[in-house]
């Protein structure tokens, strides 16, 4: 059986929406008619010559960095650091002497940093992610070979200092950690 259309809610016709929304056109009023018609018979839009702004690509080394600074921001934890607002560096007492220390790793929170140990840590990081970099430069037969063993001993090289720091910095911060 289909469905039986009320008439009040039926859909108009393209006739009655062009009456309906046209009602300017079928008024009586001339002061109506002269309004609508005079200030657009002598009045025309601009001429303009807009150009399209062209858009370049950046440089793939202004990815890279843009890349690069992304990634330092997201593991040096500066997020955190914007919710949580920890001080830059903590400090301590010495027992005997009863001076305070600086201390830069929050030690035994493993869900807590200074901003500083956060900065620090986010930097051996990416200090490990350029030397494979520079390790992958190494590997490009088009350099001569002095170019590509520095290339080479600088990847290496930060990789080395770049691990050993970072496994600095967890034994600081969680100090039974591998004993």
């Amino acid at each position: 059986m289909a469905p039986r259309q009320d008439p009040q809610t039926s859909i108009p016709t393209p006739d009655q929406t062009t009456t309906a929304t046209d009602s300017s056109a079928s008024s009586i009023d001339p002061l109506l008619h002269l309004l609508s018609l005079l200030p657009y018979s002598f009045l025309r839009p601009p001429r303009l010559r807009l150009k399209l702004p062209s858009l370049t690509l950046p440089s793939p080394f202004t990815v890279f960095s843009l890349l690069l600074l992304t990634y330092f921001v997201i593991v040096s934890g500066i997020v955190y650091d914007v919710i949580v607002e920890p001080p830059g560096i903590g400090s301590t007492q010495d027992r005997h002497t009863g001076a305070v220390k600086p201390v830069v790793f929050l030690p035994g929170r493993v869900n807590g940093q200074y901003i500083i140990e956060g900065l620090s840590s986010g930097f051996m990081f990416v200090l490990g992610g350029m030397g494979i970099v520079l390790l992958d430069l190494a590997l490009d037969k088009n350099r001569a070979r002095s170019v590509k063993v520095s290339f080479a001993s600088a990847g290496v090289a930060s990789i080395v200092i770049s691990y050993v720091m970072s496994m600095l910095f967890l034994r600081i911060k969680i100090p039974a950690y591998l004993r």
